[in-house]
């Protein structure tokens, strides 16, 4: 799979839709910079948008997405999150209509649950409003991110309990994607095997360790290697595991370069060397709550 990839690669959901496999993250990046930021990502290929309610700048990347010289609407896929802290399913049904306004696209490719906050009621009441927004073509793909195995396997049941209390098969939602923190000193492998034996896409955020990894030995070794930057050498090993990577920037130079994955490929051998047994999340990590929290 990995020599044929392209910047157009995309995967499958279980929902029925497809996915760019590479997509471009927004967080942290100030509402008034996001249109241009996002313009510039579009224009260096990217097709597939992650923002979140959380980082307030769904009004840019809508507009720039709406200003796109692509075709169609379909060829951008947007993905925005609902609040850690709005986990129920008022602020959730509340939360998809607010995106669509502040956004100002017809509907939204994935709305994830931010983070699994608020007790197994509120995560069940918002993952049902999730899947009512599916039902009634606001958005076409559900999610998560930031689950543990814990918290996946309750989503699990309340899918099930949802399917008997709605009307049949099917009536739960269809778990889709999940985001994560994922790169080789974080590589959750049994959130990532969970997910592989449900057909869920695995997306990481932070593929490029917020740079707090540049110089490691085998790193710099493959990116010398193959005369590529760090960054594009930890995109690379996120796109052959199988992943979604979502890279940022704000720069245009860093933006095309985090593109630009295509022309070199790392050997199964060194996909492995690179990952390491650490666990070092550089991020929060609301993988680690427990299920009444």
């Amino acid at each position: 799979m990995a020599s044929s990839l392209t910047l157009q690669t995309k995967i499958k959901l279980p929902s029925g839709h497809e996915i760019p496999q590479l997509g471009f993250g927004v967080w942290q990046t100030p509402a008034d910079q996001a249109e241009q930021v996002v313009i510039e990502a579009l224009k260096s290929g990217y097709r597939h948008i992650d923002s979140a309610a959380a980082y307030k700048n769904e009004a840019g990347c809508g507009k720039a997405i709406r200003a796109s010289s692509a075709p169609k609407r379909e060829d951008i896929f947007f993905t925005s999150k609902v609040p850690p802290r709005s986990m129920n399913y008022e602020s959730t049904k509340a939360q998809v209509e607010t995106t669509l306004r502040e956004s100002g696209l017809e509907y939204i490719d994935l709305m994830l649950l931010h983070a699994p906050y608020g007790g197994s009621a509120a995560r069940k009441g918002a993952w049902r409003a999730l899947v009512e927004a599916v039902e009634a073509g606001k958005v076409r793909s559900i999610g998560v991110s930031n689950y543990g195995v814990h918290h996946l396997d309750e989503l699990e049941k309340h899918i099930t309990e949802l399917e008997e209390e709605r009307g049949g098969k099917g009536k739960g939602g269809v778990l889709s994607v999940g985001q994560w923190e994922i790169h080789p000193w974080c590589a959750r492998n049994d959130i990532v095997e969970w997910c592989r034996k449900r057909g869920v896409a695995v997306e990481a955020y932070s593929p490029l360790v917020r740079g707090e990894r540049w110089g490691e030995p085998v790193l710099k070794k493959l990116a010398d290697k193959y005369s590529k930057s760090e960054a594009q050498v930890l995109v690379r090993w996120s796109l052959q595991k199988g992943h979604i990577p979502l890279p940022k920037s704000a720069t245009p130079e860093r933006i095309r370069a985090n593109a630009e994955l295509y022309d070199f490929q790392l050997t199964p051998d060194e996909v492995k060397e690179l990952e390491t047994t650490e666990y070092k999340p550089v991020c929060w990590d609301p993988v680690v709550s427990k299920l009444e929290e």
